[in-house]
Order: structure tokens, then C-alpha cells, then sequence
């Protein structure tokens, strides 16, 4: 089983800016954030935790390994959609144009990015590794995640257009044999508004 973990906040989520690879810290409110996600994880019997190199998913991370007594492995695989140019661009800055060929294309990728088809395909095989054994908690970012929904529900990446996923939230993706399911989405334990 993989709990996937959403990083807390960042002053680029609380801003509604794509942030991609760019690497702020967590807020205040981002740092609250991931101890009630560790807490709210706290008695699941966690076996690995690994984060995005980023910055933002590896603080979240931190908190959650500390409540296992654990260490925090980076694995890239897990990192952000790469959003090139448009990375630290305002959402309300990409143009109706840009979102209708975004969504419409699972191939398009953003001048000097990365496709959601690309994302897709470094998940699966990070699902695939860690669906065999344990119970590992991933802190990743909102794309990866999606992604991971989409290969544990058999779907394709314009699914991923249909879903919300909040800041620091669990998600849960497990695999019997070679068959994947979604056991859980969304999961929220705060209390802090987001």
C-alpha cells in the first residue's frame, strides 16, 4: 500500500501560482499542515517514507518519518510536473486557449515542460515497486498523485482534470497481484482552514 501525501502549503499554492520545480519553503500554515498529517498518520504501521526532492514535499515528509522514527529517501520520480516556462506563472495568467489544448491533449506539454503522459509513466513504475511489500508513505505533489489515480483506477490522464486534490491530504493506492485499486482520496485530518 501507498499513502500518498500532499505537501503543505507554500506562499505559491496560497497565491494560485503553477510552481512545478520552482522549490519554495512551506508556510507556517504548510509546516502546521504536515505535523496534522503526521499526527493523523501516527498508528498506521509506516515501513518507508519518501518525498519529491523538493524542498516543500521533503519538510512534510520529515514530520511524518520523525512520528515513525524513520528516514526520509528522495526518490525524483516523485517530483512535480515540470511546468517550464509557465513555472511561477499565476493560474489565472495561462490563457483559456492554453488550459482547453492542455486538456484536451495528454501529450501536450508546457513550453519547456513535461507531459501529464510523462508524469504518468515515472508513477507507475514508483507504484509498481512500492505496492509489493509494507506500507510506504509518499509526499509528492498534486500531478504525481493524480496520476497515481489514474493508473489505480485504469483510466488516462484526463481524469486527472476532474479532480481536486487539497494540500497535505492522503491519498491511498494499493495493488492485489497485478490488479491496482484507489483505497482512498482526499483524505483530510486538518482542522486549520486551507
Amino acid at each position: 500500500m501507498i499513502a500518498f501525501v500532499r505537501h503543505g502549503q507554500t506562499a505559491a499554492n496560497r497565491d494560485g501560482q503553477l510552481q512545478g520545480r520552482a522549490d519554495p519553503p512551506l508556510t507556517d500554515l504548510g509546516e502546521a499542515q504536515a505535523r496534522a498529517v503526521a499526527a493523523a498518520l501516527a498508528s498506521t504501521p509506516v515501513t518507508r517514507v519518501v518525498a519529491s526532492p523538493l524542498q516543500r514535499a521533503i519538510a512534510t515528509a520529515r514530520a511524518i518519518a520523525d512520528a515513525h522514527g524513520l528516514s526520509v529517501d528522495i526518490d525524483d520520480r516523485l517530483v512535480e510536473l515540470d511546468y517550464g516556462d509557465w513555472d511561477a506563472r499565476g493560474l489565472r495568467d495561462v490563457s483559456p486557449e492554453e488550459w482547453d489544448a492542455w486538456r484536451a491533449d495528454v501529450h501536450f506539454t508546457p513550453p519547456g515542460g513535461e507531459s501529464l503522459v510523462s508524469v504518468t509513466a515515472r508513477i507507475v513504475e514508483f507504484c509498481v515497486e512500492q505496492t509489493a511489500d509494507g506500507f510506504t508513505v509518499a509526499v509528492s505533489h498534486v500531478s504525481p498523485i493524480k496520476a497515481a489515480v489514474c493508473w489505480a483506477l485504469g483510466v488516462d490522464e484526463r481524469a486527472s482534470w476532474r479532480m481536486h486534490l487539497d494540500l497535505a491530504t492522503v491519498t491511498r493506492v494499493g495493488r492485489r497481484g497485478n490488479a491496482p485499486y484507489l483505497a482512498s482520496y482526499n483524505e483530510s485530518a486538518l482542522t486549520t482552514p486551507r
